[in-house]
């Protein structure tokens, strides 16, 4: 095995020559193997232990296994213990994803504060056939099918074509200890039963499953790869990037017989779960949003708007003292003398100094809010103004107003107030302008 997973590592991850790697080591079957393998390689190498809590003098021993096997062999380790059940209890997490959150965090702290390159899993071929099953009967889309990614980011599993009889016999044969965790034997996990129950039937049933298993992998990532490229060709037609949101266009989109499919790519990774409202999104009337934690997705006419969600307690009113002031949040104005009039456009305006009144407020628009249009007569309600100019509900949200006292100066980047626009009889000019 020693051979082959040097032909894998050569073939497979030729970057890690030369890296600096966080081996994860629970002190188990599969993460001692690993240990083993790179340590034998000469790769350069560390190794870092979470202690749960969970298993009390158990846990204790698989600290002391890593901790005496690092010591033995002079490789650098991290050991850290964590108060899973009450972050779990906290959070209001299971167990299982309380402590992944936990490792995977540290992981990632060691990393930056060390300056190492990758962290690596002891995920192998048995965990992959687990997952995927795991997936398959809860439900799931083509990405779901695909397995455990061999490399995300920085994060590498060495071990994902290695069967767990292989790493049992690497390690009886090159008499590596281990701690059995006897949570494993417990089938009151779904994917305890899964090992101990479905998996071996599979094998039995056919005595070359795994290999059979990876084919069909391999065969469902290629299929991933070409969904993927077909998603972006339609993404270029139908989707338009603005500075804060995405705008699906729904004339062309609809043009495509399988849209949906399209929509669940460009959306599974804001969060979204309520998938048969997002598609009736599509039908329904302006105005209707669906949410996920961080986003939400709003219908406006022809269109659907993804946008983030705001924060509940955020600041929605920033004040300006004197037209010193360097506004940056939560847009960037700047103030300047002006000895004349020159053209204005959406992003300048001249104004008097003197009808200013400070300080100045940045805030966003409120029911009931009017201003006189400079080039038009009289004053407009502005959620008329909005309606005319045909903003949707998140163009509304997003809009801010530059305001003295109460009154607005400025639609900001839209539409200036006459009633502060600066005249040919004006003394004092100031020139603001909203800078991208």
């Amino acid at each position: 095995m020693l051979i082959k997973f040097q032909n894998h590592i050569t073939t497979k991850f030729p970057q890690l020559k030369d890296k600096k790697l966080l081996l994860a080591v629970s002190g188990g079957i599969d993460s001692m193997v690993l240990l083993d393998l790179f340590y034998k390689l000469r790769f350069d190498i560390c190794v870092a232990h979470c202690n749960f809590q969970l298993r009390g003098k158990e846990s204790d021993g698989d600290e002391l296994l890593v901790r005496e096997t690092c010591q033995d062999r002079y490789i650098p380790y991290f050991i850290e213990t964590f108060h899973t059940t009450e972050f779990a209890n906290e959070k209001k997490l299971s167990i299982q994803l309380a402590a992944r959150k936990l490792r995977y965090q540290w992981f990632q702290e060691l990393l930056l504060e060390n300056q190492l390159d990758y962290l690596v899993t002891a995920h192998h071929l048995d965990d992959n056939v687990e997952t995927f099953l795991i997936n398959f009967t809860r439900g799931t889309g083509l990405d779901g099918l695909t397995g455990i990614p061999a490399q995300n980011e920085n994060i590498i599993r060495p071990l994902l074509p290695f069967s767990r009889k292989e790493i049992e016999n690497y390690a009886l044969d090159n008499k590596i200890q281990w701690r059995e965790d006897s949570s494993n034997a417990s089938d009151k996990y779904f994917r305890n039963k899964l090992r101990h129950d479905i998996v071996p039937i599979l094998k039995e049933l056919n005595t070359g499953f795994l290999d059979s298993f990876q084919n069909t992998l391999h065969h469902l990532q290629q299929a991933e790869s070409l969904v993927n490229d077909a998603s972006k060709l339609v993404y270029e037609k139908v989707v338009e990037e603005k500075e804060s949101q995405l705008e699906i266009h729904l004339k062309p989109l609809l043009e495509f017989q399988n849209y949906k499919a399209y929509l669940y790519q460009w959306l599974k990774s804001y969060g979204f779960s309520a998938w048969n409202d997002i598609y009736d999104l599509v039908e329904a009337q302006s105005g209707k949003q669906i949410f996920s934690e961080t986003h939400f997705l709003l219908k406006d006419r022809e269109k659907l708007i993804l946008s983030v969600r705001k924060s509940s307690n955020e600041e929605e009113i920033y004040v300006i003292k004197s037209l010193d002031d360097k506004v940056n949040i939560p847009l960037k104005l700047r103030f300047y003398k002006a000895v004349n009039i020159f053209e204005t456009h959406s992003n300048c305006i001249f104004v008097d100094e003197s009808k200013l009144k400070f300080p100045l407020t940045i805030r966003k628009w409120q029911e009931g809010d009017y201003f006189y249009p400079s080039g038009m007569s009289g004053k407009k309600k502005l959620s008329k103004y909005f309606k005319d100019e045909k903003y949707s509900l998140l163009d509304k949200e997003n809009q801010w107003l530059l305001c003295s006292e109460d009154q607005i100066v400025w639609v900001v980047g839209k539409r200036a107030d006459d009633r502060f626009t600066s005249k040919e009889t004006t003394q004092n000019i100031i020139k603001i302008v909203l800078e991208e």
